[in-house]
C-alpha cells in the first residue's frame, strides 16, 4: 500500500492512476495518522510551497511525514514534493518558509536568462533531459531507463545543487532533477506520472522498492 497524501490542492488522479498502472495499491488521504503510519508515501506536485506547508502544518502532515520517515519508510516526492523536502523556500511568500528538512538549502525561483544573458521562459514547461550525476549510475529510480531520457516539466522553482542530487537538468541554469536519501527516499522535478513510457518505469522502479 502507496499512501499519496493530499494537502486539498488540484487533482491527484494522475499519480494515482501511474501508481495503480505500476503494480501499487494506492490510498489518497489527507490523515495524519495514515501517513504517520504508512510504508511508503508519496508527496505529489501540485500549488505553492507556501500554501502547501500552510494546509499541511494544518492538517498535522509535516510532523506526521517526518514520523513515518523515522520509521523507514519509503518516499517520492513529485516536483513541489521534491521541494517541500528541502530545509526552506520562497515561493508565495516574501521571507523562506520551512520545509520537512531532509536536505540543506533553500529552494529559489529559477533565473529567466542564463549565465550569458541569454532569455529564457519560465516557467520552466515541456520536455527535457535528465542526465546522471557522475558516480550515480546505479541510482535505483533510474533502473532500465536510459541516461539523457526525456521526461515532463512544469516549474518555476528549483532546489539547489548538493550531495543528495542523483540526476540533473539544463534550462537557465543547471538544476538537480532527481534527489535521493538513503535507500528509499527520492525527489523528482519533472512528472513521471506525465511522462509517458519512461515516467511509467521509473514508478514502477519506486514501487518495486
Amino acid at each position: 500500500m502507496i499512501v499519496v497524501i493530499d494537502y486539498h490542492k488540484g487533482n491527484l488522479k494522475s499519480v494515482e492512476r501511474g501508481l495503480v498502472r505500476a503494480g501499487a495499491q494506492v490510498l489518497v488521504t489527507d490523515q495524519s495518522d495514515l501517513i504517520a503510519s504508512a510504508h511508503a508515501l508519496v508527496l505529489p506536485g501540485v500549488g505553492s510551497f507556501s500554501d502547501a506547508v500552510s494546509t499541511m502544518e494544518r492538517l498535522g502532515q509535516m510532523q506526521a511525514i517526518k514520523q513515518a520517515l523515522d520509521r523507514g519508510a519509503s518516499f517520492l516526492g513529485i516536483c513541489l514534493g521534491l521541494h517541500l523536502m528541502y530545509e526552506s523556500g520562497v515561493e508565495g511568500s516574501p521571507e523562506p518558509i520551512s520545509g520537512l528538512g531532509i536536505f540543506p538549502g533553500c529552494v529559489i525561483r529559477m533565473a529567466d536568462r542564463d549565465a550569458e544573458g541569454h532569455s529564457f521562459k519560465v516557467p520552466h514547461v515541456g520536455w527535457n533531459q535528465v542526465n546522471v550525476v557522475e558516480g550515480f549510475e546505479s541510482c535505483p529510480l533510474l533502473d532500465g531507463i536510459p541516461d539523457g531520457e526525456n521526461f515532463y516539466f512544469t516549474h518555476s522553482y528549483i532546489a539547489p545543487l548538493g550531495s543528495e542530487s542523483r540526476a540533473t537538468t539544463q534550462h537557465s541554469c543547471v538544476f538537480p532533477s532527481i534527489v535521493q536519501a538513503g535507500s528509499k527516499v527520492f525527489g523528482v522535478q519533472f512528472h513521471p506520472e506525465k511522462s509517458s513510457d519512461a515516467g511509467a518505469r521509473l514508478l514502477e522502479n519506486f514501487v518495486r522498492l
